[in-house]
């Protein structure tokens, strides 16, 4: 657990803002310019209006998760590994499954991706939020020097969470509510985490979808979903551990926002 005192948030905040953001090079589905998402999305929270003085509260009462299991999941939310992920939507999917195992569907996500990060870092860059605990003191659940090259607004680990969840839906549309549930809870991990403001996640949400919108509409797309959805059903899936499974539905299904007991 770390908790950012004002002196170093000053200094992060500072390198954060000296460090340019690159929109990634073109190797996704769409065609950069396909989605302009900057109609689309609402501009970030500044100071003065409701989202902004939301977002403080959201963070401060949030930090109460600090060292619970809720943290906990949050934690291992951090990682963008292919096996962590992979291993953080297994009880969703109903199936444990390595890189290994899934080389379609792991392409596919990679490339959905590619173009889902890119319009959200379009956003960022053109946003240029802080992120919370640049604002407000408080802990936060992964090294503060991991974040400070990146703005708040939108979410990019929420965007990478969304964009699996759409994808691994699409792949195995029968656990698909088990699926989009896990992707709502990996947004709110970085709520959790004191990683990203209420908004940022829902921005992040906001800016796959949109831009997933898009890619679900091309041939290609379309093609390797196609070896992905069979590469799956070909799997010899084995079933994940049942007490970690239903540890995990109490994580996802509880309410970060409700006031505190």
């Amino acid at each position: 657990m770390r908790t950012i005192t004002a002196g170093l948030a000053a200094g992060i905040m500072l390198a954060g803002l000296a460090v340019a953001q690159d929109v990634p090079a073109h190797k996704g589905y769409l065609k950069p310019g396909t989605v302009d998402i900057m109609s689309v999305l609402p501009a970030g929270p500044v100071a003065g209006d409701a989202r902004y003085d939301a977002d403080r509260a959201i963070f401060k009462a949030t930090r109460r998760y600090a060292g619970s299991p809720r943290w906990e999941m949050a934690t291992k939310d951090v990682s963008w590994k292919d096996a962590d992920m992979l291993a953080g939507f297994s009880c969703a999917l109903g199936a444990t499954v390595t890189p290994k195992d899934v080389p379609r569907i792991l392409a596919l996500v990679h490339k959905a991706g590619d173009d889902t990060q890119r319009e959200t870092n379009i956003a960022k860059k053109a946003n240029k939020r802080s992120r919370p605990f640049l604002i407000d003191a408080g802990e936060i659940c992964q090294p503060a020097k991991e974040l400070a090259d990146s703005y708040d607004y939108p979410s990019g680990h929420t965007t990478g969470g969304w964009t699996w969840a759409l994808v691994l839906a699409d792949v195995a549309p029968g656990r698909a509510s088990q699926i989009m549930a896990r992707g709502r809870a990996y947004g709110e991990s970085r709520i959790v985490c004191g990683a990203h403001n209420s908004s940022a996640v829902e921005a992040g949400r906001l800016s796959a979808t949109v831009t997933m919108t898009s890619v679900r509409a091309t041939t290609a797309y379309q093609r390797d979903l196609k070896k992905a959805q069979a590469e799956f059903k070909a799997l010899k899936k084995p079933a994940p551990d049942a007490a970690l499974c239903e540890a995990e539905r109490g994580l996802v299904s509880l309410n970060i926002f409700a006031p505190a007991p």
